[in-house]
């Protein structure tokens, strides 16, 4: 077995783990025998609706918002050849979060709870349109990112814009708590309505992943070896830009993850951007649930939201880690 196969079944291990314990701790802490009674649902009712209803969803949704931002991030870093891309660069994150935010303003999810994730993943995929225009005429990744910049800078301006004209301060405190990141109050409907669409963006990438691989060599080596570089691209930010969105759907604007999990597993593959993806998806998995744990028992008057966690975590984290590869260096 080699070091990337060990290293993906620990990190799955890792995130298995992760979940079992957020399942169990809590406010009301359930113990392992009662815990596995209510998974087959034959416990206490209250074990069931607390398990079923709260905390697994929750678990499942931090699991998953975590594996999209981490594979996204990798294949992104992998397309653009450069440690310092994550979803966030090509503008995704921005405008799904934008469309999200526009849902709340509007008071669409008081007419239906959905219109929230319709909206975040409509956003993602309208900057999809939009790049992919983009990508079949870029010569390079440069045009890729000033396309994304440009896509972040006016969403940002856009959500500020939004924020600026709340009409009352519960249409502020929902901006604001959307924009901050959380998976807290998700149920398994949501999460089967953004399943499809991960499984989409998850099917792009790994059709994308060989040629990502001959990247490394320069984008005319690549080509010789026979990449399709065009369809690489669209294929790369499609996926990524599928998986963020939905990732956003679940959880709201969370940064960082899919600029640190790739990072942090690239020296046990090599630096093969195509054998990041997978590990790096599985670490990012693990890290969101493990922030959401501490989101819910950090001993503060309101939770915590899990973007400000990961922002904590992940910016101070990234900065070492960057100093270590030397990403600083002239």
């Amino acid at each position: 077995m080699t070091g990337g196969a060990r290293l993906t079944l620990a990190l799955a291990a890792l995130t298995l783990v992760a979940i079992a314990a957020a399942m169990l701790i809590g406010a009301a802490p359930i113990p392992v025998s009662r815990l596995a009674a209510a998974l087959i649902g034959q416990g206490a009712p209250a074990d069931v609706v607390v398990l079923w209803e709260i905390r697994a969803p929750r678990a499942l949704a931090a699991a998953l918002v975590g594996a999209a931002l981490g594979a996204s991030g990798a294949a992104l870093q992998g397309l653009l050849r450069n440690p310092l891309a994550d979803p966030g660069v090509l503008g995704v994150s921005a405008t799904a979060s934008l469309f999200g935010a526009a849902a709340l303003y509007f008071g669409l999810v008081a007419l239906a709870p959905l219109a929230l994730p319709i909206a975040a993943i409509a956003g993602a995929l309208a900057s999809i349109v939009l790049l992919l225009g983009v990508a079949r005429r870029a010569a390079g990744p440069a045009s890729l990112i000033l396309a994304g910049v440009g896509v972040s800078a006016f969403a940002g301006a856009l959500m500020s814009l939004l924020l600026a004209l709340a009409p009352t301060p519960f249409t502020l405190s929902d901006l604001v708590n959307w924009s901050l990141g959380s998976v807290a109050n998700r149920s398994l409907e949501d999460i089967a309505f953004a399943a499809p669409f991960l499984l989409a963006g998850a099917f792009a990438l790994a059709r994308a992943a060989p040629a990502l691989s001959a990247l490394t060599l320069g984008e005319d080596a690549a080509a010789s070896l026979g990449a399709d570089l065009a369809l690489t691209r669209a294929l790369t930010v499609a996926g990524a830009g599928l998986l963020t969105g939905a990732a956003v759907a679940l959880a709201g604007a969370v940064g960082f993850v899919g600029l640190v999990a790739p990072h942090l597993v690239r020296a046990a593959v090599r630096h093969d951007p195509a054998r990041v993806i997978v590990p790096a998806a599985w670490l990012g998995a693990a890290m969101l649930v493990l922030a959401d744990i501490v989101a819910r028992v950090a001993p503060t008057d309101t939770e915590l939201k899990l973007g400000v966690i990961a922002a904590l975590v992940g910016a101070p984290a990234f900065l070492f880690i960057a100093a270590r590869t030397g990403v600083f260096d002239d």
